[in-house]
């Protein structure tokens, strides 16, 4: 049995649907991304699981017990947000504790309590910084603070809300390891959403992508790149050059680096002139009028043996296929 359920959830704002029949099914231990453009329904769906929103039809269940209409605070589910809501009058230290402090029975069990966020933030690599103020971290330290004080609770389930968005690419990237290392080593369930392709190929055991209220997949990462359900997946998870086979008139996709582009013409190969390069530092991004197609593709080169310029006539071959 899954550990989180969602069994044809629906939810309407002022009348309108947002999210209709929706279903997903998540084991214990698995970190999934809900991936979609905004106003998709992956913040709502969040809001949904943690208490906050209410379904107008179908069941969440966690562990088996059905959790509609239970408080946010009772459903033992812990939320980053993207902004980390962090108290800036007070210190690592007591931004962890602030929870537990909440909790019954605190004045008796503060060692207990001082213990739990000492080995949290143990876990973390943020022991050294628990008498610092929020506004003494770093963006990547405030995240890591802004989980801890989830994680001091104990959650059963842990959501989080797009919690990279507001850091720089190199912080970004570097936060996202750390994030999945710290994940698996807890092996909490996770629940994440983010509109960062990378991030959610990166990171996910599964990824949901959703459009308009709907999961039109729902796949492992290499499932999801490699064998996508239709050209929105295909196009929206990486990128993708549609192509239709003249014979059997089926549509098929191509990643831009399963071209292999040469001066010299092959069996099977497409020929087309460069209109625009791009270098991308490990790599080489052609786009290539097609002339039997009259249809521009896209080929990212990972090779420098052969240098290719605009107006060059060229040849694409295609080491691979995959049709929808």
């Amino acid at each position: 049995m899954a550990f989180l359920f969602l069994d044809k959830i629906s939810f309407s704002y002022n009348n309108t649907e947002v999210i209709k029949d929706f279903s997903l099914d998540v084991e214990k231990g698995n970190f999934t991304t809900l991936l979609g453009s905004s106003g998709c329904g992956k913040t709502t769906i969040l809001k949904l699981i943690s208490g906050f929103l209410e379904p107008q039809s179908g069941t969440i269940t966690i562990n088996g017990k059905k959790i509609n209409g239970v408080l946010p605070n009772k459903r033992k589910i812990g939320m980053v947000f993207q902004d980390y809501a962090l108290f800036p009058h007070m210190t690592v230290e007591q931004n962890l504790l602030y929870g537990l402090k909440l909790e019954k029975g605190f004045s008796k069990n503060k060692k207990a309590a001082l213990k739990t966020v000492l080995e949290t933030a143990q876990s973390l690599g943020i022991e050294e910084f628990l008498k610092r103020f929020p506004s003494e971290l770093s963006g990547g330290q405030q995240q890591r603070v802004a989980l801890g004080r989830v994680l001091v609770l104990k959650p059963d389930l842990l959501l989080m809300d797009e919690p990279l968005s507001s850091l720089d690419t190199k912080l970004r990237i570097k936060v996202r390891e750390e994030l999945k290392e710290i994940q698996k080593k807890l092996g909490i369930t996770t629940i994440y959403v983010t509109h960062d392709q990378e991030e959610a190929l990166g990171l996910s055991d599964k990824i949901a992508v959703i459009n308009n209220g709907q999961i039109i997949q729902y796949d492992t990462p290499e499932k999801i790149y490699f064998e996508p359900k239709d050209k929105f997946v295909a196009d929206f998870v990486g990128r993708a050059n549609i192509l239709k086979d003249t014979e059997t008139n089926k549509e098929y996709m191509i990643r831009p680096e399963w071209f292999t582009i040469s001066k010299v013409k092959k069996e099977f190969s497409f020929t087309g002139k460069i209109v625009s390069v791009e270098f991308l530092g490990s790599y080489t991004r052609y786009k290539v009028k097609l002339n039997n197609l009259n249809q521009i593709v896209t080929c990212d080169n990972m090779t420098f043996d052969e240098k290719f310029s605009e107006m060059d006539t060229v040849f694409l071959i295609p080491n691979k296929k995959y049709y929808f």
